[in-house]
């Protein structure tokens, strides 16, 4: 990155930039959402590729001169169909959310009055875009929810096609935003199959580790899966459609010219790279010790008396209640914010809390393991946060601490050449 052409252009724009980089240097990064993409990847999504206008799809578009975008976009479609085993893949999409909007529109006949999708409550560790009514899925759609069983915090299957059965939704959205365990999207798939309705998963969060095959596929079971490309596929902001042969053309049609115009090539070809490094075996290794990592951070944290959400984690993710040791999400967020360790506050399930001001706290494994941190780093991470936690007054604790932070992040470097 030439930092020295933006300053002569912006040097306020140029500051932050800088100081960003200075945050991402200097802080453990612990949102289970945020990764760190290869240089190959930020090079790519900072390309020329940004100057071209492509509405349309490969070898089908309203504007010239995009003989070279076609090989991009092409080449990201088809790695997007080898990783997942998926019979087609649309790479347009902004983000998870518009990827979401665009398949619940080629599902349910645009907006056909009275379509009804069931999806995972929001405090239970759905997404927004699951339902929420400050949400469009919760303005446009009649949504049903499901949630997680009160005693273990998990899905109860049996539950679910009870109210699938009850209700006979178009949709059933399978799929978390902040659930620390294994979904079967076999037994989802089976349910839609008993009502005849269509069965969507949104991937978002595990994609890597789908790829890796840490995590059961969807796509064999699921007539449209969804997912983001930046979180544990470790790739560019994004998002990508998966879906089988006979929805097709609805899903693109859905995309362009349905809710998005020109797409974003230089993203599109930083999604082919990325993919591209899915593809590696060390990718593989590297989807292994994210789940390595988040088992070991749990247990530490589970070890010096915090509670979490279900008492562990399968996947790269655990939820924190902090009403155990009298804060609020916020405050804990605000807290390991003071020693640079960044974190989301996030809804537990059956929260008494509000949004803003959850019970809880969401941590997860992918960027400190893109760092190349290890089991040995987790518990030691493990045993920060809990100690500032539990003695959020103490200043001495977290003079201490922030210096371990800042000596982490020097024995675990990023981006060398920025």
């Amino acid at each position: 990155m030439n930092i020295e052409k933006i300053e002569k252009a912006d040097s306020k724009i140029a500051d932050a930039i800088k100081n960003e980089i200075s945050r991402q240097r200097n802080s453990l990064e612990l949102i289970a959402a945020e990764n760190f993409v290869s240089e190959a990847v930020l090079e790519t999504a900072a390309s020329v590729l940004t100057n071209k206008y492509s509405e349309g799809y490969p070898f089908k578009r309203y504007y010239g001169g995009n003989q070279f975008i076609d090989i991009c976009e092409d080449l990201a479609i088809k790695r997007a169909k080898k990783l997942f085993t998926a019979d087609h893949a649309n790479v347009q999409p902004h983000s998870g959310s518009s990827a979401n909007m665009a398949a619940y529109f080629a599902l349910t006949d645009w907006l056909k009055k009275g379509k009804k999708i069931l999806g995972m409550n929001l405090s239970d560790g759905g997404h927004l875009t699951h339902g929420s009514p400050i949400n469009f899925s919760g303005k446009l759609f009649n949504i049903i929810s499901y949630g997680v069983d009160k005693e273990t915090k998990m899905l109860d299957y049996d539950a679910i096609r009870k109210i699938a059965l009850k209700e006979k939704p178009t949709i059933i959205l399978s799929g978390a935003s902040a659930y620390p365990r294994k979904i079967d999207f076999k037994e989802f798939g089976e349910i839609t199959k008993d009502i005849g309705a269509f069965h969507m998963a949104d991937i978002a969060h595990i994609a890597g580790l789908i790829v890796a095959d840490e995590h059961p596929n969807p796509v064999p079971y699921a007539d449209v899966v969804t997912t983001t490309t930046h979180k544990t596929l470790r790739g560019p902001r994004g998002a990508i459609i998966l879906c089988k042969k006979q929805h097709t053309s609805d899903i693109d049609k859905a995309v362009f010219p349905g809710i998005q115009g020109g797409p974003l090539e230089h993203i599109i070809a930083a999604k082919a790279v990325c993919f591209k490094e899915a593809m590696k075996p060390d990718f593989i290794e590297y989807q292994k010790q994210i789940i390595k990592n988040a088992k070991a951070l749990a247990e530490e944290l589970m070890s010096n008396g915090l509670t979490l959400v279900t008492g562990g984690t399968d996947n790269h993710l655990m939820l924190v209640d902090v009403s155990k040791i009298e804060l609020t999400g916020k405050e804990a967020e605000t807290l390991l914010d003071e020693i640079n360790i960044t974190v989301n506050k996030n809804m537990i399930p059956f929260d008494k809390g509000k949004p803003y001001n959850p019970s809880g706290i969401r941590i997860g494994t992918p960027a400190l393991t893109t760092r190349g941190m290890r089991e040995s780093e987790m518990k030691i991470i493990g045993k920060m946060i809990s100690d500032i936690l539990k003695n959020p007054k103490n200043e001495n604790i977290k003079k201490r601490i922030k210096n371990q932070v800042e000596e982490l992040c020097k024995e675990f470097p990023i981006y060398k050449n920025l």
